[in-house]
């Protein structure tokens, strides 16, 4: 059920905090610029039952200013910075107004997503340095960190205040690899905005791809056949698997156990020979397309049931190894009411005592019968996050097997192909990804091209959260605190 409401930027606020009494959550705030002006559409999900609900603020041109909602909701102050930074809308009474997308060498006063922006200008001088909160006191000092990281690692720059080995305060400063997402939409056809979905976070292809298809799919009124919205889950829990599976090995290398680590890499390389065959990428890119999927063949059962035990073995010898299990537990813990204020979301929540999964919030293909028990633990630290990826596959594999016994075909599972103006012209997708729920919504223009997508990515949510766990832990810790949390920068730097 979808909702829209137009709103006055004077009752704004109390039409958001009502919804937030009533139990929703802000997934995105998206600002748009068109003929009329500016205006900002704010999402609120909840569910079950699958509910959204939009918000949409008209605001004066002559002074784009909406009243910030920082107050309510920690994710909306995010949102309106970003808003800030790159339309110019100024969120009114907003406690932390300084930039959150634009570094300080961008040009003062140019703001990329209007319309009149023109090419990027020259980057100017610092406007000054940017203002990282110090720490002092007897023995406090400051490790930086990146941005430029050993390894294949995305840049982010992290500062740590310390006394001795213990972390005071860190400050994440991300956002280096802005690439322009939201602009490179604009103008494209339903079918050419795909690949790019695809590509807006290399490892959540499926995830990224099916909230623009679903977003699509709404927008134009397309039906999709329910042979191809198993097709789906089916890859949303093949990219779940091979994706967790990596995690699971990293996280005991960076307690140094190397071999187990190797042993995980196997089995995640014998999932993405699988990924390839099943869809033709290894990423598994293609196999989600516009009004259905595309599978070039089906899961084995009996190799994905040999491929669970192989996982299995690995998670038991980790967390029957005393080094391994001692060194997760009680470290860099995130507390329930931390992550639930923060607005958290996927396995960092799930880890946290918090059972949120748009599987069941927000269904795109019927989960009732599938006994999908969604994994939850509540101590909040590595163990935690750890557990929640093993049970999650395990329950990944189970629901494969299901979705696989219930295909026909190893062919195109397609219904008629989106056609612009047959559909309200606005669509939302909401797809539990492998790190936490994403959301996408997209406006199409008279000429049926994309007018405004606007994703978000959990990544956005979480990345808050890292500094908080890691209060009062160790430097020793971040590498395999960071690797728990295994937050995607591209998938946040849009």
């Amino acid at each position: 059920m979808r909702k829209i409401y137009q709103v006055s930027p004077a009752t704004l606020t109390q039409h958001a905090e009502d919804l937030l009494t009533q139990g929703h959550r802000l997934a995105l705030a998206a600002a748009h610029l068109d003929e009329r002006g500016p205006r900002v559409v704010y999402l609120f999900v909840a569910g079950p039952p699958d509910t959204r609900t939009e918000l949409h603020v008209r605001l004066d041109p002559a002074r784009p200013e909406v009243p910030s909602l920082a107050h309510l909701s920690f994710a909306a102050g995010r949102f309106e910075r970003e808003m800030r930074d790159l339309f110019g809308i100024v969120p009114l009474d907003h406690p932390l107004p300084r930039r959150l997308v634009r570094h300080f060498h961008w040009p003062r006063g140019w703001y990329p997503m209007r319309p009149d922006a023109g090419p990027p200008p020259a980057f100017g001088e610092q406007e000054g340095p940017y203002p990282f909160l110090e720490v002092e006191g007897d023995g406090v000092y400051e490790i930086p960190v990146g941005p430029v990281h050993a390894g294949l690692i995305e840049p982010g720059h992290f500062r740590f205040s310390v006394v001795g080995e213990t972390i005071l305060k860190l400050k994440a400063r991300l956002w280096f690899v802005h690439k322009g997402i939201e602009k490179l939409f604009q103008g494209r056809s339903t079918a050419a905005g795909l690949p790019l979905a695809e590509r807006i976070s290399g490892d959540t292809a499926v995830g990224h791809a099916l909230a623009y298809c679903l977003a699509v799919e709404e927008a134009t009124g397309t039906e999709v056949p329910a042979e191809a919205q198993r097709a789906r889950a089916l890859l949303l829990e093949l990219e779940r698997i091979h994706n967790h599976v990596a995690d699971l090995g990293m996280l005991c290398n960076d307690v140094g156990h190397g071999i187990l680590n190797a042993h995980a890499q196997r089995v995640r390389e014998q999932l993405l020979r699988l990924n390839e065959e099943i869809t033709g990428h290894r990423l598994l890119r293609g196999g989600v397309v516009p009004g259905g999927a595309v599978l070039h063949s089906l899961p084995d059962a009996a190799r994905l049931k040999a491929i669970g035990a192989d996982i299995r073995e690995i998670t038991d010898l980790a967390l029957a190894h005393s080094t391994v299990h001692d060194r997760f537990t009680g470290t860099a813990i995130l507390r329930t009411d931390a992550a639930r204020t923060i607005g958290c979301l996927g396995y960092v929540a799930r880890a946290s005592g918090l059972a949120a999964d748009a599987r069941i919030a927000h269904p795109f293909t019927p989960y009732d019968d599938m006994g999908l028990a969604v994994p939850v633990h509540d101590s909040g630290d590595v163990l935690a996050r750890f557990l929640v990826r093993a049970e999650e596959i395990d329950v990944s594999l189970a629901l494969i097997g299901q979705f696989t016994e219930g295909l026909t075909a190893s062919a195109a599972v397609l219904g008629p192909a989106p056609v612009p103006g047959a559909g309200p012209g606005t669509g939302v997708g909401l797809v539990e990804g492998w790190r936490g729920t994403i959301a996408t919504r997209i406006e199409l223009a008279p000429d049926g091209t994309l007018a405004r997508v606007k994703p978000a990515d959990p990544s956005f949510f979480n990345w808050p959260a890292l500094p908080v766990a890691l209060a009062d832990t160790i430097v020793p810790d971040f590498p395999l605190t960071n690797k728990s949390f295994n937050l995607s920068y591209a998938g946040n730097d849009l």
